[in-house]
This record gives structure tokens, sequence and C-alpha cells, in this order.
């Protein structure tokens, strides 16, 4: 093997003890699906509290989005409204893996109106939301969603 065709990995396998490759091996083992639906439940209870805290109190909530959160071309009722219902739909879809893209692409809708006009300091937060989001939006909800299981019975007859 030449220097050119040496990749990461194998230099990092020769370089490393055999203990710390077998903890990598068997990370590299825990499957996708897993990594699935813990980020769909850590999400939908994200922003199923986020959502129930609006509810709580509306009066609160439209004064907040009137004062504080003022999220342009949208009136603070309007913004209310479609925040917190974006927030519990987001939420329920995610949890049971039912249109879990479309579900997570409303919530990345509201990670980037919040990063971009509520408080945008707080990007590290947001980053880490809109990466499980994206993730998401990309593999799907895994095989442990309702997503997996209605495909599967849909296709079963074919």
């Amino acid at each position: 093997m030449n220097s050119q065709t040496l990749s990461l990995r194998s230099i990092a396998d020769m370089a490393a003890p055999r203990a710390l490759r077998r903890v990598v091996e068997a990370v590299e083992c825990v499957p996708l699906s897993l990594v699935q639906v813990m980020g769909r439940v850590a999400l939908a209870s994200l922003f199923w509290k986020s959502a129930q805290s609006k509810l709580a109190s509306w009066e609160i909530t439209q004064q907040l989005f009137a004062y504080e959160y003022q999220v342009p071309l949208l009136s603070p009722e309007l913004a209310a409204v479609l925040g917190t219902a974006a927030e519990l739909g987001g939420a329920v879809l995610l949890f049971f893996g039912l249109m879990t893209r479309f579900g997570a692409l409303a919530l990345l809708g509201v990670t980037a109106t919040i990063q971009l006009f509520v408080f945008p300091g707080n990007w590290g937060e947001h980053l880490l939301w809109a990466s499980l989001l994206i993730l998401l939006i990309a593999r799907g909800g895994g095989v442990l969603s309702c997503d997996y299981l209605l495909t599967r019975l849909l296709t079963a007859g074919r």
C-alpha cells in the first residue's frame, strides 16, 4: 500500500491501540434507526413542551409575539397561531414517525424563524435542532416509525 492510498481510517487503525479500535467498531455498529428514533423523540418533546407553554396562557403568548418575537410580514396573532400549530403538529408527526419528512420540514421552518428573527444568539442550540431535523428530512423516520410500517403494509400486496 503506497502513501496515496492510505485513508484516515487505515492510519487510525495502525496508530490506535486494539481496545480503541474495538470501541470504534462497536460504535459503528449502532443502527441509524436508533439515532433516528432518538432524534425524533427528543425533538418532539422539545417542540411539544414549547407549544404547551404557549397554549397555557394564550394572552401572554400573543403579547410575546406582538412585543418580543416580532416575526416580519405576519401579524402577531397569525404568527402565534402558525408557530404553535407547527410546533404541535410537527411534534406529533415526529413522535410517531408519521409523515416524518413533512413534520421535520415544518419544524425546520420554525427553527429557522426562531434563529433569524427571535433568538439569533442561540445559534448553537438551533444548529443542533436543525442538524437532527435535516437528518430526518434526508433519511426519514427509520424502521421504528409509522412511515416504515405503512410503506411495508402498502407494498406487501405487490
